[in-house]
């Protein structure tokens, strides 16, 4: 082959790469826009204010769940088959459950704690007090203190760590590169629930919600709640 029929045939798989490539970035921005739009006409507007946090967005009506006490705490209440779980298989997902919202950029440190008592019932599988981190239906994390199938009371997330408390405190804290999760009984010694990439866009949510899943309600009570803007020095401990 001629250096110049060479030159031609570089020339063109480079001009279709750049296609791929322009196409594929036009799609993702597309996506993105979908995506954005589509969260925008999920969000409201509310004003409720707790701990040092004024919630100013909630999804699923949350601010039509939430009562403040005279004591400081927030109650949070949740009628039966309302969720926030993504199945594998798609047949069981779930995205109903109202969450108060606070937004915050990704790009600053942050770092979410509150004391939760979820409302364990005999019929209530799978209530819980949850923090949430939330982007859209589909990008998102839940920890939450949760009863089982067996009655038992667990930090999900990932290790499931069983207790025999009604309130723990959960705590959610980031250094834009990193996300880590935390319960503590005391406020003083705190145990990773789990850690991994911060992969979340620019602008999210934080927020609060209280779930129940199957049969009953659930009303949660939210204590200390707070959100300040600097993260944890030890990820492993999580202090």
């Amino acid at each position: 082959m001629k250096s110049n029929t060479i030159c031609q045939v570089i020339l063109a798989g480079s001009i279709i790469l750049a296609s791929c490539q322009s196409n594929n970035s036009a799609k993702q921005d597309e996506s993105q826009q979908t995506m954005n739009e589509t969260v925008m006409n999920k969000v409201t507007d509310c004003k409720i204010s707790a701990g040092n946090i004024t919630f100013t967005n909630a999804i699923n009506g949350a601010e039509n769940c939430v009562k403040l006490l005279d004591d400081g705490a927030l109650e949070f209440h949740c009628t039966e088959g309302l969720d926030f779980f993504s199945d594998p298989n798609g047949k069981l997902s779930n995205t109903t459950l109202p969450i108060l919202l606070v937004p915050v950029e990704n790009t600053k440190p942050f770092t979410l704690i509150a004391k939760v008592t979820p409302e364990f019932t005999t019929e209530g599988l799978y209530n819980a007090a949850d923090l949430f981190v939330y982007s859209c239906d589909s990008l998102w994390q839940k920890l939450a203190f949760e009863q089982d199938e067996y009655g038992n009371h667990r930090i999900v997330d990932n290790n499931h760590d069983k207790l025999n408390v009604s309130s723990v405190y959960l705590k959610i804290s980031s250094d834009t590169k990193t996300i880590a999760s935390y319960y503590s009984i005391d406020k003083k010694r705190w145990n990773m629930v789990r850690l991994y990439k911060n992969y979340y866009p620019k602008n999210i949510y934080l927020g609060i919600s209280s779930q129940c899943p199957q049969k009953g309600s659930c009303t949660s009570r939210f204590e200390e709640i707070s959100l300040s803007h600097d993260n944890v020095s030890d990820f492993r401990l999580g202090e």
